[in-house]
C-alpha cells in the first residue's frame, strides 16, 4: 500500500495550478504542471483520496506502460507485453479511450481499436476465451495518450468523469460545470472568509461548489462509485475509512447567495441545493441584477454571466454595463470576480480589473477577470494606502494583451477538448456583436462598390458624349453583363439525476439537512452506476 507509482490528473486548461495546489496540500509527491494535466506520484492511499477530495480534477489515470508508437504494429505490440492476467480476465469486460496527436495516427478510434486487438487476443492465445468490450459500464477502463511518437497506457481510476458530483438533480440551458466553477472560487482565493454572492446564478453550481469549499467537504461524497472499487487489488477497508473520514470539515460562519431573473432557474438552484443537504447556508431568491444592492455584511462577487454562446440576453452589450453599474453603485469596499467570453463584454463593464486569468470554459478561451470595489475617489483610495494591484497580479497583467477586438468564435480545439467539455457553453446565437459588425462590414463594401460602379457609367457616358454614340455592343455591355444591374455579391445567397441513498447511511450535519456519510462500513452490495463518454 505504501509503494509510490505515477499518476495523471486531468482538468481543463487554466487550472492547472490550482489543481497543483490542491495536490501539494494533499500531500502529494513530484507535482508537475503540464497541458490540461497535472502529474505526481502517490500511493494507493492518494490515488483514493485524489478521486475522492479534489475539487479541480477530471479524472484520475495511473500510467501503466510507456512507448514509443510509431506505427499501428508498435501499439498492438507494446500494449500486448502487457499481462492483462494480472489486471482483468477474460470474464471482465473493458473499454479504450484514446486522445491522439499525431501526423502518423490520423483518428483516435483507430488507435483504440488497436489497443483492443491486442488485449483480446493475448486471452485468446492464452485461455481461449476473449473479453468483451463494454462502452457504457466497463470493469476496466483504459486510456491511451499519444503526442507525437511518445504514448501512454493508463487505466482510468475515476470512472465516469469526477465533474459529475451527483447533487445535480436539474439543470438549466448552458449550466456552469462544476470543477470549472469550483477552480474560478479556488482562484479568488475565498475559502468562506466572507459572503459569498452570485447574482446570476443559474442552476446553482458556484454557489453549492462555494458552500464545499467553505466547508471543506470532499466532492466525491455524493458520488455512488468509481472505477478503481473493480480492480483487482481494490482496498475496501482502506477506502471506507478515506469515505468516512470528516474530521477536516469545518464551521461556516457566514452565508451565500444567489440571485437570478428567471425563476425556473431559482427553483432549479434550490432543488440542487436541497439534493447537496447545503440548504441552511444557501439563499436562492428571484432578483434581477438591476435590483442589486448594497449587502451589508462584507461579501464576494463570482458569476459567469451570459456571454452569447449558448445563452444570451435581448441586449448583451446593455446587460454587462449595467453589471458594471451595479459593481460601481452598490459593492462598493468588495471584490466581484466575472467570467466572460468577448473583450466588447468586459469592455461594457468599465472598470479597470486588477487581474485577467485566462482560463477555457469547454473550447471558448474566456478570462477570469477581477475587479477591486471602493468608496470615493481613485485618488483617495490610494492616499489611503491601498492598492488594486499587488506586485503579483502587476507582473501577470504585464503579459500580451490576450483578447482580439471582435474576434470571430472559436471553433473547438481539438477532440480532447470536446471530451473534456461536459455540460458546458458551446453554441453560436443568432444575433450576436460579431454578427453585426460583419453584417455592417458587408453593407459597407456594398455601397464602395456601388459607388465605383457609378462612377465608371459616368465616365462612360462622358465619353459618349465626346465622340458620339458608341455602338450597340458597347451598350449591350454596359446595360447587361458587365455595366447593368447584375453584380457579383447582388441576390439573397448566404454560406451556408434524481434522490438516491447516500453511502454509509443518514447522519446529521451541522451545516444543513443533508444526509451524509455514515460511520459504519458502506454496503457495496447491489450498487447501480453507469458510465458515460461525457469528459
Amino acid at each position: 500500500m505504501n509503494e509510490e507509482f505515477e499518476l495523471i490528473a486531468k482538468t481543463f486548461m487554466g487550472l492547472e495550478p490550482v489543481l497543483a495546489e490542491e495536490l501539494t496540500n494533499m500531500g502529494a509527491n513530484n507535482v508537475e504542471i503540464g497541458r490540461r494535466m497535472v502529474s505526481f506520484t502517490g500511493n494507493k492511499e492518494m490515488m483514493y483520496r485524489a478521486n475522492f477530495q479534489l475539487h479541480t480534477a477530471i479524472r484520475i489515470l495511473k500510467p501503466i506502460k510507456k512507448f514509443k508508437a510509431r506505427s499501428a504494429d508498435d501499439v498492438y505490440d507494446k500494449v500486448k507485453e502487457v499481462d492483462w492476467s494480472t489486471l482483468m480476465d477474460n470474464k471482465m469486460t473493458f473499454a479504450v479511450d484514446s486522445v491522439v496527436f499525431s501526423e502518423e495516427f490520423r483518428h483516435s478510434k483507430f488507435v483504440a481499436y488497436k489497443v483492443k486487438d491486442a488485449i483480446v487476443d493475448q486471452f485468446r492465445e492464452n485461455t481461449g476465451v476473449r473479453p468483451n468490450v463494454s462502452v457504457t459500464n466497463p470493469d476496466l477502463r483504459l486510456h491511451i495518450h499519444i503526442a507525437d511518437e511518445d504514448a501512454t497506457l493508463c487505466l482510468d481510476s475515476s470512472g465516469e468523469s469526477l465533474h459529475r458530483r451527483g447533487y445535480r438533480q436539474e439543470s438549466v440551458e448552458a449550466p456552469l460545470n462544476e470543477v470549472l466553477a469550483a477552480g474560478m472560487i479556488l482562484m479568488t482565493g475565498w475559502k468562506g472568509e466572507t459572503d459569498f454572492i452570485d447574482p446570476m446564478c443559474g442552476s446553482g453550481t458556484l454557489l453549492i461548489e462555494a458552500a464545499l469549499i467553505a466547508r471543506n467537504i470532499s466532492p466525491g461524497v455524493f458520488r455512488k462509485e468509481y472505477a478503481f472499487e473493480k480492480w483487482a487489488d481494490f482496498d475496501k477497508e482502506l477506502f471506507d475509512s478515506i469515505y468516512n473520514d470528516d474530521s477536516q470539515e469545518r464551521e461556516f460562519e457566514h452565508h451565500i447567495y444567489g440571485y437570478d431573473i428567471d425563476m425556473k432557474s431559482v427553483n432549479t438552484a434550490r432543488l440542487n441545493a436541497k439534493a447537496a443537504g447545503l440548504t441552511n447556508d444557501i439563499t436562492i431568491e428571484q432578483q434581477d441584477f438591476k435590483d442589486f444592492t448594497q449587502p451589508e455584511q462584507p461579501a464576494i462577487i463570482v458569476t459567469n454571466p451570459p456571454y452569447g454562446e449558448r445563452i444570451s440576453t435581448p441586449n448583451l452589450l446593455a446587460t454587462y454595463k449595467m453589471i458594471g453599474e451595479r459593481l460601481k453603485n452598490a459593492f462598493k469596499g468588495n471584490t466581484a470576480w466575472v467570467l466572460s467570453y468577448r473583450e466588447e463584454c468586459f469592455d461594457q463593464i468599465g472598470l479597470k480589473p486588477s487581474i485577467k486569468i485566462p482560463v477555457f470554459n469547454g473550447s471558448l478561451e474566456c478570462e477570469f477577470r477581477k475587479y477591486q470595489m471602493f468608496e470615493g475617489k481613485f485618488r483617495d483610495f490610494r492616499k489611503e494606502g491601498n492598492e488594486i494591484k499587488t506586485e503579483e497580479e502587476k507582473a501577470a497583467m504585464a503579459e500580451k494583451r490576450r483578447f482580439k477586438e471582435h474576434r470571430e468564435f472559436k471553433k473547438r480545439i481539438d477532440e480532447e477538448a470536446e471530451l473534456d467539455s461536459g455540460d458546458i457553453r458551446s453554441f453560436t446565437f443568432k444575433h450576436h456583436p460579431a454578427y453585426e459588425i460583419a453584417q455592417q462590414r458587408r453593407e459597407r463594401i456594398e455601397r464602395e462598390r456601388e459607388r465605383e460602379r457609378q462612377a465608371r457609367d459616368r465616365e462612360r457616358e462622358r465619353s459618349r458624349d465626346s465622340r458620339g454614340r458608341r455602338s450597340g455592343w458597347d451598350d449591350d455591355r454596359r446595360d447587361g453583363k458587365r455595366g447593368g444591374g447584375f453584380r457579383r455579391g447582388d441576390g439573397d445567397s448566404r454560406r451556408g439525476g434524481g434522490d438516491r441513498p447516500f453511502r454509509g447511511g443518514d447522519k446529521s450535519f451541522r451545516g444543513g439537512d443533508r444526509p451524509f456519510k455514515g460511520k459504519g462500513k458502506r454496503d457495496f452490495r447491489d450498487r447501480g452506476g453507469r458510465y458515460d463518454d461525457e469528459d
